[in-house]
């Protein structure tokens, strides 16, 4: 009586996989694997062969790598499996074996060509640099028999710091996956139908890769302001320098500071041109505002932007630079203070001229 082929998994992939978040990482690029117990079902007095290889999966990212500071983009990371098989040696004799034990070891030979298979693939980005603060979690991209790749690739949502200097920045990718470690193969008799009995030990074992994925943060201009001088008095026009400075790695031409008037300012020019800046240099804005003397004398912060050409010739626009000013109360003007000093001397002069004039004639007279 032919009995019908059972098949025995020593160990599910299921409960390999769950192993996967508490692997320590591995600082190696290569595949390290975690020593798992050995099932009681393997007896490697009958082991046929030793096979060598694994999955080796990398990681490609796909579309543009630049980005500006700021900004909160979304990565696109495609997989693939470039495992191969190495080498593999006979565990046995040169001694004939009979037809059972051959079937077996082709058997085996078929089922450890699967060692390439990555199962259950699970990808965990991560930055070192807090320039780059990566938003997503692990995210999970299937099973991937050699030369294969994702069909559609991992997503992971990153942000660039407005602090951000330019340059290369590194993203780490840890990838844990099941594979198969070993097999065993034993039954009780080889038929026309196969063999009888035949149980199949699959032992799982959990992998681990580390590679890398960089994003560049684009050079631009950037600008500070670093200094702010002028009077403004309630109920009276005044006028403010702003130095503004270009803190980027990118030159700027043909800069115009443009200012949002709010209450209790207006203005009936809110421009000024600054020229062309190389990246360290420094240009003055001027511009005249008017204070509504309804207003509260106290210090206020006047929103401005940089538009400029960029050494590509395009045309931008700076993120918004605050100018930080005070408004003082009507009547404490240093101006209107030097229009009275003023007169206070005019007339001392006209006075001392006066008694001067007067003891002149009269000394003329005396003479007479």
């Amino acid at each position: 009586m032919i009995k019908n082929i059972n098949f025995k998994t020593v160990v599910s992939v299921s409960l390999i996989l769950s192993l996967l978040f508490v692997l320590p990482v591995s600082a190696d690029d290569a595949m390290s694997t975690m020593d798992l117990k050995l099932p009681d079902f393997f007896n490697f007095d009958e082991n046929y062969y030793t096979v060598y290889g694994g999955p080796d999966v990398s990681a490609t990212l796909i579309g543009d790598n630049e980005y500006s500071r700021g900004d909160e983009v979304t990565l696109n990371v495609n997989l693939m499996n470039k495992g191969v098989i190495t080498g593999f040696k006979s565990e046995q004799d040169n001694n004939p074996i009979s037809a059972l034990d051959q079937k077996i070891q082709q058997t085996e030979m078929g089922y450890e060509a699967q060692r390439t298979t990555a199962i259950g693939i699970v990808a965990i980005l991560t930055s070192d640099d807090p320039n780059i603060r990566v938003k997503s979690g692990p995210q999970e991209a299937g099973t991937l028999a050699s030369g294969e790749q994702t069909t559609d690739p991992l997503k992971f949502n990153i942000e660039v710091s407005k602090n951000a200097p330019a340059g290369e920045y590194p993203l780490n990718l840890t990838l844990y996956y099941g594979y198969q470690e070993n097999v065993e193969i034993n039954g009780d008799n080889e038929t026309s139908l196969g063999i009888t009995n035949m149980e199949v030990g699959l032992w799982y074992a959990v992998g681990q890769q580390m590679d890398q994925v960089s994003v560049i943060v684009k050079k631009e201009a950037d600008f500070d302001i670093t200094n702010v001088t002028g009077e403004l008095v309630l109920g009276q026009e005044g006028i403010i320098h702003v130095t503004y400075k270009n803190v980027g790695e990118e030159a700027v031409k043909d800069a115009t500071v443009r200012i949002s008037s709010a209450d209790p300012f207006s203005t009936t020019d809110d421009q000024s041109f600054i020229g062309t800046l190389e990246p360290g240099e420094s240009a003055d804005a001027i511009f005249k505002l008017k204070v509504d003397e309804t207003g509260v004398a106290k210090t206020y912060a006047i929103n401005s932007e940089v538009k400029y050409e960029d050494t590509d010739g395009h045309s931008k626009t700076s993120d918004t630079v605050k100018i930080t000013t005070e408004v003082l109360p009507a009547g404490s003007s240093d101006s209107g203070s030097g229009t009275y000093v003023g007169i206070v001397v005019v007339l001392i002069v006209v006075v001392v001229a006066a008694i001067g004039a007067k003891k002149f004639l009269g000394k003329k007279e005396e003479d007479n």
